[in-house]
């Protein structure tokens, strides 16, 4: 730990200010850092010194961190900066403001299902975009995943898990953390996408119970049931989980690695085809509207002068009689407002009580209490909150601890309850300008995530496609994949090498090599005339197809 904080106020590469030490692993040390140039909070990984002593690590270091480097993606920590010397070998990333999936669970136990599923699908998303590009975590497990605040989750380590486990396997011990590892990967045998998978599929099933789906005494005793064991259903242990949910988590841990999830992508389709199969489930059924072509029509008689007049007394003393039942109205309904308000006070003793705490409780079992029910009117205002469990109270008014008087309507209070997760339709941006389509998915309340794509048939900087694409359901702050077309792609051709031809054949040569001649310009040579001895673009060098070609072509010599 000494050695480590040597770091701290120290300013590396004369732009990263380390501050103070955040956390430590296997490998590295993280401080909390400022960067001087950017004015911003980053967290600055060091490699330990004695992994630096060996080469052969340190340049694998570097590579991996590169690797990962070229991740964006909104549920992946980014890396900003990676430097190296013969001093220090760092990483800079994202500084994050949340807790780890780990602490989360620790704190609230048995997760519902649809917080599963809402964090679930965030992961999987982070698989998806790193196994696109070659990266494989090997080490998902609670500890590696953060939650922020609004409850968006981002995968951190990628690559940099890699190498601690690198490190592990050098020892002889088996790679990843025991409790979430892959079969294959307790066999020491190489992992790729799906192993990733399983880890997952591990981690769902702790969400959903509780507990890890295999423990023992050693470490051989776990590796062993991953590879051997069937884990007790989830439905047994907590009865509410869904059947689907269930089978999806099976499938995803399956130790049978051809009988698992194939990618990260196949495991997303059946979340979201079970998000869909939710929603129709909680669709209220809707009541055939009234045929007004079946209403019966009422017709008005015409009125005789003598009838009008008798109707027109009738009416006077009517109106007469109102007026006095009004103003007797009017007094009655005085005397009860200044009862309630001043006279019931004063003949009546008042009876009061202090009002309980109700933050935190279920809603519905507080507006179903027998004594509750009795004394208190209940008002609700719904919040989203995807931290806080559906139906969840999370604040009240008047507060907690108040004294209050007791009447016959019951003493009024609101509260505040959670709607957990909020599911809304994507918007169709297709063929928008990316601007203004993210401008629309955010005020929808996604989280926008911009890939380019080159296209001959879709404008330059407008939408392609959309994942999940429009009318799909997805859950307030999920992330939506946005494809930008940058245009028709650009083919590029190498450079022929020209000079000592004729211009005639100079200017076959380029066409044939599909390029464009531009012109030449013909200039005094000892060179025979006719000869090319120059081009504008250097030969065998790589230039854009069908770019213009000027020649240097030679007069023969001054006269």
């Amino acid at each position: 730990m000494e050695n480590q904080d040597k770091y701290i106020g120290q300013i590396l590469d004369e732009r990263y200010e380390i501050l103070e030490l955040i956390g430590e692993g296997g490998m590295s040390v993280v401080y909390k850092a400022t960067d001087r140039r950017l004015n911003r909070s980053v967290a600055v990984k060091i490699m330990r010194d004695e992994m630096a002593s060996d080469e052969e690590f340190r340049r694998n270091f570097c590579a991996e961190a590169h690797a990962v480097a070229m991740l964006s993606n909104p549920n992946i920590v980014g890396v900003y900066d990676v430097s190296h010397s013969d001093d220090i070998e760092y990483i800079v990333m994202e500084l994050v403001d949340g807790i780890t999936l780990r602490q989360y669970m620790d704190k609230r136990g048995v997760l519902n299902w649809r917080e599963v599923l809402h964090f679930t699908r965030q992961i999987a998303r982070a698989l998806s975009h790193a196994h696109e590009r070659g990266i494989i975590h090997r080490d998902i497990k609670p500890q590696n995943i953060l939650m922020l605040r609004d409850g968006t989750i981002k995968v951190e380590d990628f690559g940099i898990a890699a190498l601690e486990n690198e490190a592990h396997e050098s020892d002889g011990q088996a790679i990843g953390s025991i409790h979430y590892i892959a079969p294959e990967q307790a066999r020491g045998e190489l992992p790729d996408a799906r192993s990733d998978l399983y880890s997952l599929g591990v981690v769902m099933y702790e969400m959903l119970t509780g507990q890890k789906p295999y423990e023992g005494e050693t470490i051989g005793e776990i590796a062993v049931k991953h590879m051997n064991a069937q884990a007790v259903a989830p439905h047994e242990l907590v009865p509410e989980v869904p059947a689907e949910l269930e089978r999806i988590t099976f499938k995803a841990m399956c130790a049978d690695i051809t009988q698992r999830y194939q990618s990260a992508n196949e495991l997303l389709e059946d979340l979201d085809a079970f998000v869909q199969e939710q929603l129709k489930k909680s669709e209220p059924e809707k009541k055939p509207l009234e045929n007004p072509a079946v209403m019966p029509i009422r017709s008005v008689s015409e009125m005789n002068k003598e009838r009008f007049r008798l109707r027109h007394r009738r009416a006077r003393r009517v109106t007469f009689l109102m007026g006095t039942f009004g103003a007797l109205a009017l007094c009655l309904a005085l005397f009860v407002f200044m009862w309630d308000f001043w006279l019931a006070e004063v003949f009546t003793p008042a009876e009061r009580i202090t009002l309980p705490n109700f933050c935190g409780k279920d809603y519905q079992r507080v507006v179903d209490n027998a004594e509750y029910a009795s004394l208190y009117s209940f008002d609700v205002v719904y919040v989203i909150d995807t931290e806080t469990e559906s139906g969840t109270i999370l604040s009240q008014d008047p507060d907690p601890g108040r004294s209050m008087m007791i009447t016959p309507e019951g003493i009024k209070v609101e509260l505040s309850v959670s709607t957990g997760m909020v599911f809304t339709e994507v918007p169709d941006v297709v063929n928008l300008d990316y601007r203004e389509a993210k401008t629309r998915l955010q005020q929808a309340g996604f989280i926008v995530d911009i890939e380019n794509e080159t296209s001959g048939s879709v404008t330059k900087d407008y939408v392609i496609r959309t994942s999940p694409s429009a009318g799909e359901q997805m859950s307030s702050g999920s992330t939506v994949y946005v494809t930008v077309s940058t245009g028709p792609q650009t083919s590029y051709v190498r450079m022929p090498n020209v000079i000592g031809l004729s211009e005639e054949a100079a200017i076959s040569k380029l066409e044939n090599a599909g390029l464009s001649y531009g012109g030449s310009d013909w200039t005094t040579s000892d060179v025979d005339a006719g000869t090319v001895i120059g081009q504008s673009a250097e030969a065998f060098t790589e230039i854009e197809e069908h770019a213009k070609i000027y020649l240097k072509v030679s007069s023969g010599p001054m006269v």
